[in-house]
C-alpha cells in the first residue's frame, strides 16, 4: 500500500538546489505527487507531496534530512493520509491593496473563516509606493466555498469590509469568467 509524506524545504537559494532534491527523491524510489516552490528575495521554499511504499517513504524520511544539511536547508516532515485533489465548488477571487497596516491580513481572513469557506490560494506583496513613499501591501487569495453560497452577500460584506478597513479591492466571480480573462487557475 503506498503511503504519503509532505515536505517542506526552506534556505539559501542556490543553483542546484531543486534537481539534488529530485534525484534524492527518485533514489528512494518515492513519486512527488505535487509541489510548489518560490524563491523569496534570497530565500528558498519548497512544499511537495511525495509517495511510495512504507519502504520508500523510510527512506526519504531519513535521506532527505541529510540532503538538506549538506545544502544547509533546513526540512520538516510529516505523514499524510491518501492525498486527494481539493474539492473546489465555487471558487472566486479576492483582492485587496491599501497601506500596510497591523491587522489587514487576519480581518479579511477572520471574515472568510465566519463564513465557512477556505482560502485555496494567497499571495500577499509589500512594497513601497512611488508616489507617496507610503508601505503599502496587496493581497490576493482564491476563495473556496459551497455551491450554496450567496456570492452576491458575501461581495456586499466583504466591500463593506474593505471600505472599513480603508482599502480598496475587489471580489471576482470565477463562475463568470470576465471577458478579458484568459489566466489559468492557480
Amino acid at each position: 500500500m503506498k503511503q504519503q509524506l509532505i515536505v517542506t524545504i526552506l534556505g539559501t537559494d542556490k543553483g542546484g538546489i531543486l534537481s539534488q532534491i529530485a534525484a534524492t527523491v527518485s533514489e528512494v524510489q518515492c513519486n512527488i505527487l505535487d509541489s510548489r516552490q518560490a524563491i523569496y528575495g534570497k530565500e528558498f521554499s519548497l512544499t511537495m507531496i511525495l509517495e511510495g511504499s512504507h519502504t520508500a517513504i523510510t527512506r526519504a524520511e531519513c535521506t532527505l534530512p541529510a540532503v538538506c544539511q549538506r545544502l544547509d536547508l533546513l526540512s520538516l516532515m510529516k505523514r499524510t493520509s491518501h492525498h486527494e485533489k481539493q474539492n473546489l465548488e465555487y471558487l472566486f477571487n479576492v483582492e485587496f491593496s491599501g497601506a500596510d497596516t497591523a491587522g489587514l491580513v487576519q480581518a479579511v481572513t477572520g471574515f472568510f473563516a465566519e463564513r465557512n469557506t477556505s482560502i485555496s490560494a494567497f499571495r500577499q506583496r509589500t512594497f513601497r509606493d512611488p508616489s507617496t513613499q507610503q508601505e503599502t501591501m496587496r493581497c490576493k487569495f482564491v476563495v473556496n466555498a459551497p455551491n450554496s453560497v450567496d456570492f452576491h452577500e458575501i461581495e456586499t460584506a466583504l466591500k463593506a469590509l474593505f471600505e472599513k478597513l480603508n482599502v480598496t479591492g475587489k471580489v471576482t466571480d470565477k463562475q463568470k469568467k470576465e471577458e478579458n480573462d484568459h489566466t489559468t487557475s492557480w
